[in-house]
């Protein structure tokens, strides 16, 4: 089932009925909120590079619960492109109500999910009618229950900013894994 909804502020974000997060309390957080080539359950897929003029403009990139602009849940410390997607670091902020309901849900792997919300700037048709996304202004990376693209989700949390090297490698671990399992 294809779902794409525009906020009050007249920005594209997209979810989908079925995914999944996972976080912890006082957490620094950390996974792709978009893969490259990969086609969500919307039919869209994001090209390499789609995000690069948006992030060279230095604008910030905001941290969301469930794409609702009045519920900022933290700061994205890092937001940038790689070989495989858009990978962002963040810190959910545990002095904010919302913020200690993200954390806490993520910890319990109730949620899961990120994504993107955004403005099309350049985009084409593929052959089966869904959009080839060369060029997005990105606004936010939300924290949601249903993410749009199932590979968009959170690997590496930490409790603790001691915790952050091991969830980093845990989180390079299942990515490895995945990759060798083919997906």
């Amino acid at each position: 089932m294809r779902e794409r909804d525009w906020g009050p502020s007249g920005l594209e974000t997209k979810f989908a009925r079925g995914g999944g997060l996972t976080l912890g309390e006082g957490a620094t957080i950390a996974g792709y909120a978009s893969v490259f080539g990969q086609v969500d359950q919307g039919g869209d897929r994001v090209e390499r590079g789609a995000f690069a003029r948006s992030l060279a403009t230095g604008r910030k990139v905001r941290m969301l619960w469930q794409h609702d602009p009045r519920e900022p849940i933290g700061v994205w410390d890092e937001v940038r492109e790689d070989d495989r997607g858009l990978w962002v670091k963040g810190r959910i902020l545990t002095d904010v109500a919302r913020g200690r309901e993200a954390a806490a849900l993520v910890t319990a792997g109730a949620i899961e999910g990120l994504s993107i919300g955004y403005r099309t700037r350049r985009a084409e048709r593929d052959r089966e009618g869904g959009r080839i996304l060369a060029e997005v202004e990105l606004w936010e990376v939300s924290l949601v229950t249903f993410p749009m693209l199932g590979l968009a989700r959170v690997d590496a949390k930490a409790d603790r900013a001691e915790d952050d090297l091991l969830a980093v490698l845990a989180a390079a671990f299942v990515a490895a894994r995945r990759e060798i399992a083919g997906g």
